[in-house]
């Protein structure tokens, strides 16, 4: 948009975030005119644009345009000229009329923009075209435009989108990306090509700007990158290499980066121990729950790529078996749950969710002593157990009854963890009762008792006191007299040290049932540990006075030798 006599950037014209409009217009009908903002920008649609999306701030558009006075006289024009205007939005390299109304354009919107003087060239103006004070009209079509982004915010990568990718999702931390890359030095020389190379997202490759980047990017997108030295390779540079050239200090880099593709990985536990590769995508949304029957290919292997186990492959039956239900090891039975229909993973399964430490001998080979092992599974097909939604009052009931009573047998036997887990399923099951009837409701309140009594206890073995406190709380507001309930919250109560209401607990207790032989031993241990918190609380009061005292006395000392009188005769 420029010639000999005018140019319409505001030279020397910064952008200011002041000027930017507080409330947009969702949307103009053809022909409608509207201000934008509260600076006096009026826009009336002349045709409307494609998508819903608009340019932002960074982005380098294309437009062509035509700019009258009001008198109708024009001053240019793109398409006299027929070459289109690029310019990047919101770096005042135009009037904050256009910075602000090109905001508000879809692709291939044609609009009519009437910008006040204080929007565009103010009381200058610029001579000879264009006079002090004037308000302006441009006749301006969003032809395209490229996206730019400060992808971190601080100026340190900002990243021009070339090809569009597919779907919205972007690769995370632990995903493994496929990329094509170039990097050059802002001279055009070239320092490092590839394609094909494949690692996780936070490991990296090349420098720091890849995972930043890659973050932001969909599969198939191809990105020019704008690298600042501390995303490249900082104050030291980077030494050529064989296959590679070097890059000076402090040097920016332009890196053209193309995600071709990405394996989603996914700790199934916190502690990473148990990971996930989905190499194949699953169908639809559903996935199998706790009580499924599931159906898969599978083979299993060890690190040293010795297979142990083979299943539904080289027409071998599938492999089935019900999840939660303790029938394959910990790890296998966690991922499953989180698979699709046909959905084909790698598991790396650490020792602790595998075989542990002892010995295990498996269909085609023996797993070593604390083995990690590795699984390649595919999801074949799935019956998912009856939901609580599915199922009619009694059936409820009865699930209920069997979760408490598989409860009973992980608590048995040690298993706390998978103890309170059937405990709280059972719970659920019978959460809401208000279409049950009666004689159901009584059941109900029976399994709830004893199910959040005999949870309250598994807590207490996992030292979540807080949560032993609230399941006993529960049962109380449904049996105020209950014993168990009281013993057990009082437990609780002490071994958070809140001495005070674990004795109100067990007086009430004991005023129920006086004999009770549990309630009167744990009655003996609370009274110990008050004694105790009781000398240790003299102590420390006591040393806290003393010390007080020690300080006092060396404040006041000085004091008394200074308002001595001086004693002329000595």
């Amino acid at each position: 948009m420029e010639n000999e006599d005018f140019e319409f950037p505001a030279a020397g014209e910064e952008f200011s975030e002041d000027l930017m409009m507080d409330d947009l217009p969702v949307t103009l009908k053809v022909g409608e005119e509207k201000e934008m903002g509260k600076q006096g920008l009026k826009k009336k649609l002349l045709k409307q644009g494609e998508g819903w999306d608009t340019p932002d701030n960074g982005d380098e558009v294309e437009v062509h345009y035509t700019g009258t006075l009001l008198d109708g006289t024009q001053f240019d024009s793109s398409r006299d000229r027929g070459t289109p205007f690029k310019f990047t939005l919101g770096q005042g390299q135009v009037i904050k009329g256009w910075d602000q109304g090109i905001k508000t354009m879809k692709k291939g919107e044609n609009a009519l923009f009437t910008i006040p003087a204080d929007l565009a060239y103010g009381e200058s103006g610029s001579p000879p075209t264009i006079p002090p004070n004037a308000t302006l009209q441009f006749d301006v079509q969003l032809l395209s435009w490229v996206s730019v982004k400060d992808i971190c915010k601080d100026g340190g990568i900002f990243k021009k989108i070339v090809k569009k990718g597919e779907s919205w999702e972007n690769p995370k931390d632990l995903d493994e990306v496929l990329v094509n890359y170039e990097v050059q030095l802002e001279d055009g020389t070239a320092v490092a090509k590839a394609d094909g190379v494949v690692f996780t997202v936070q490991d990296g490759h090349f420098c720091p700007a890849f995972s930043k980047a890659l973050k932001t990017m969909k599969k198939g997108e191809k990105a020019v990158l704008t690298v600042k030295p501390q995303y490249g390779f900082g104050e030291n540079g980077k030494q050529a290499l064989a296959n590679e050239g070097g890059v000076p200090p402090n040097a920016t880099l332009k890196i053209t980066l193309e995600l071709v593709s990405w394996k989603t990985v996914s700790k199934i536990t916190d502690d990473k121990k148990v990971v996930k590769k989905i190499l194949k995508e699953g169908e639809g949304y559903e996935r199998p729950n706790e009580g499924a029957v599931v159906q898969v290919k599978l083979i299993g292997k060890l690190q040293d790529g010795t297979v142990f186990i083979n299943k539904g492959h080289d027409e071998t039956e599938l492999f089935e078996f019900k999840t939660d239900a303790e029938q394959v090891i910990d790890g296998l039975d966690r991922a499953i749950v989180t698979m699709k229909k046909g959905e084909v993973a790698l598991l790396t399964v650490a020792p602790e969710y595998a075989f542990g430490s002892t010995e295990s001998k498996q269909e085609l080979a023996v797993v070593p002593p604390n083995s990690i092992v590795n699984y390649e599974i595919e999801l074949v097909s799935f019956v998912k157990d009856k939901e609580s939604w599915d199922m009619n009052t009694q059936e409820k009931i009865d699930a209920a009854g069997r979760k408490k009573e598989e409860g009973n047998a992980y608590f048995k036997a040690g298993n706390y963890l998978k103890a309170t887990k059937r405990y709280e399923k059972a719970a659920k099951f019978i959460e809401y009762d208000t279409s049950f009837s009666e004689e159901e409701k009584k059941q109900s309140k029976a399994l709830k008792v004893s199910c959040n009594l005999n949870n309250a206890a598994c807590k207490l073995k996992l030292k979540d006191y807080k949560q032993a406190e609230k399941l006993c709380t529960k049962v109380l507001e449904i049996d105020s007299q209950n014993v168990k309930a009281l013993y057990r919250r009082a437990q609780a109560y002490m071994n958070a040290a809140d001495l005070d209401l674990a004795e109100l607990d067990i007086k009430k207790a004991l005023e129920i049932d006086p004999d009770n032989r549990d309630v009167k031993l744990v009655y003996k241990v609370l009274k110990e540990k008050m004694r105790e918190y009781n000398k240790k609380d003299a102590k420390f009061y006591g040393n806290m006075f003393a010390k007080l005292t020690a300080v006092d006395s060396k404040k006041t000392a000085p004091k008394v030798v200074e308002s001595m009188p001086i004693d002329s005769k000595a």
